[in-house]
């Protein structure tokens, strides 16, 4: 039958483990669009919040918090935080487009940032002459070291073919006029006006400026030579007699 006033023992051995030591990794700051790896250590196995893979890259929209789960090899969990900043691109501008004549001077200068960077051996802010049309990029640096571009487009425009005409020769007292071509509008030297006839007084070069429509500049000359009259000699008065030869 049942002992009455026995007692039984018996004993359970009680083993408790630490939690893993999970670590999120050091905090990061990155530029937007940039991509970025989460690690998790401490621990064997990592379940990371806001869709984020352990070891894979990715790219963050905005500045966030991130929890990592780590699981050890007993099953003991603890989680760890890393902060990711997300800094904005620079708003980078590389000014308005421009439009020059060829052999014209012009300067690119970058702005919404802290420092720039041309291509096609462009110094920012320094003058150069651009030998044809192109399209300058500009990467601009800031404070942040986030980078980001824009481009202009510099025109160049041709000079005129403008052209003084052929030399003329004329003789003293004769009058000539001097017609430029290959422009709109023409501005002579020496008090010429295009197309309007003038009597020159001696020989002499004159120096036609011609602008097209861009606004363009190109010169000429043309060479007047002034040829002196002769002199005529009818030879001495004659005095004869009626029906004398």
């Amino acid at each position: 039958g049942p002992c009455l006033g026995c007692t039984a023992t018996d004993t359970v051995y009680v083993q408790e483990h630490a939690l893993p030591a999970v670590s999120a990794g050091v905090d990061q700051t990155v530029c937007s669009g940039d991509l970025t790896t989460l690690l998790g250590s401490g621990a064997s196995s990592y379940s990371w919040d806001n869709g984020v893979l352990d070891g894979t890259s990715f790219t963050p929209t905005s500045t966030l918090t991130y929890t990592v789960t780590g699981t050890d090899a007993n099953g003991c969990v603890n989680t760890d935080q890393v902060d990711v900043v997300v800094n904005p691109l620079p708003s980078v501008d590389a000014g308005a487009d421009q439009t020059i004549c060829l052999q014209d001077t012009v300067v690119l200068n970058g702005s919404g940032a802290a420092n720039y960077s041309w291509d096609n051996g462009v110094t920012d802010g320094a003058y150069f002459i651009p030998a044809a049309t192109a399209t300058y990029t500009v990467t601009g640096t800031d404070a942040n070291n986030c980078s980001n571009s824009d481009q202009v487009l510099v025109t160049v425009n041709p000079l005129p073919a403008v052209d003084a005409g052929a030399d003329v020769a004329v003789c003293v007292g004769d009058s000539i006029s001097l017609n430029g071509s290959g422009a709109v509008s023409y501005l002579w030297n020496n008090g010429v006006t295009d197309g309007t006839y003038f009597i020159p007084l001696f020989s002499n070069t004159y120096t036609v400026t011609g602008i097209d429509a861009n606004g363009c500049v190109n010169a000429d000359v043309v060479n007047v030579t002034v040829n002196a009259l002769p002199t005529v000699v009818a030879g001495a008065d004659v005095t004869v007699c009626e029906g004398e030869p």
